[in-house]
């Protein structure tokens, strides 16, 4: 640290994880990038030339013993978080890890242990709580805007086709990790309340040549149930959909409705003869969230300096995981589940 700076080591180079650390560059009071690392040697170092020519390290490990370095952010794959996060913690390291957390419950427990013991922050990845619109949409439901909710529909689907180790469902966790945390977190927040039944399908349709090596593996997938306080949801996701970005939650209330989240890339529409009236679709997570990034980036550092509870807490992240988990055991056994 450097008096009341923090210096920051991000672990895992990947697009997610730069967006933070362009966000500590220079964007964040209180915050410095003291250090980078990846697993792979060319990416670590093109990061940290991008960062301004910091330290780079291709194991975590190098960095634990750095008293420079007061915080991690997390962006490695899921499967590795639990061992990073518990090892940094122990170090007395405070953490950011984005989401999913982990891969099931127990990782998760055995993470927020580790940080209690050794009175480090834990704050998850999940952006949209940090979100101007969807901040001001809670606000407005709390208030009874549109009176007792009785739906909440959301949904996140991503135009990318998925890497190859996404393909393996017991690495990932399904697109219902990898893309629908965040609606089952955004679903949990709103709602005010936790998952009671839970009854998904998903299926195959965009990635059919990989379907024999993994049968598993779903690119679209549908998860409705009920909470505990009675509120209806619905959840779909989807992978590959190349023509954007779309991620929206409606909520029904007894009194009206409430629409959050936006596809249009800029505000602008063309019509002509020819063509019709046309409007840019969101083509990114990385567009239509930046300033939402950027905020929970803010926030974790204010609630390092002031001692402060996280907005998105590690139980947070492992009820989202709790779901992810029932909702692929629904999927595999085609039926109901009671949480």
């Amino acid at each position: 640290m450097q008096g009341e700076r923090i210096g920051i080591c991000l672990i895992g180079a990947g697009r997610a994880g730069m967006i933070h650390a362009n966000n500590y560059k220079n964007k964040v009071n209180g915050a410095y990038m003291a250090a980078v690392v990846d697993a792979v040697e060319e990416t670590a170092k093109a990061a940290a030339d991008e960062l301004g020519g910091i330290p780079f390290f291709t194991d975590y490990r190098s960095i634990l013993k750095n008293d420079e370095i007061g915080a991690v952010v997390v962006v490695a794959p899921t499967n590795l978080h639990r061992q990073i996060v518990v090892e940094c913690a122990n170090a007395g390291k405070h953490i950011f890890c984005e989401k999913p957390m982990a891969m099931n419950e127990e990782e998760c427990e055995e993470m927020i242990r580790a940080c209690e013991m050794n009175g480090v922050k834990l704050q998850i990845g999940f952006m949209r709580r940090h979100d101007e619109s969807f901040i001001r949409a809670k606000e407005m439901l709390d208030a009874g805007a549109i009176g007792d909710i009785v739906m909440i529909r959301s949904c996140t689907r991503g135009p990318s086709k998925p890497r190859p180790w996404m393909f393996d469902i017991k690495k990932s966790n399904g697109i219902l990790a990898e893309l629908n945390s965040h609606d089952i977190d955004c679903v949990r927040w709103l709602a005010n309340s936790e998952f009671k039944t839970v009854f998904a399908t998903g299926g195959n349709f965009r990635n059919r040549e990989i379907a024999e090596e993994y049968p598993d593996y779903y690119d679209n997938m549908v998860m409705n149930g009920v909470m505990e306080n009675g509120i209806q949801y619905s959840i779909d996701g989807a992978a590959y959909v190349q023509y954007g970005y779309d991620a929206k939650v409606e909520i029904v209330g007894t009194k009206g409705v409430l629409q959050v989240g936006r596809t249009d890339a800029q505000f602008l529409k063309c019509t002509t003869v020819e063509n019709g009236t046309s409007t840019p679709f969101i083509t990114s997570w990385m567009t239509l969230f930046k300033e939402a990034y950027l905020e929970e980036d803010i926030q974790f550092i204010h609630c390092i300096l002031d001692d402060a509870e996280p907005k998105v807490t590690g139980m947070d992240g492992k009820m989202a995981v709790r779901v992810v988990e029932t909702g692929n055991e629904s999927i595999s056994q085609k039926k109901l589940i009671e949480l």
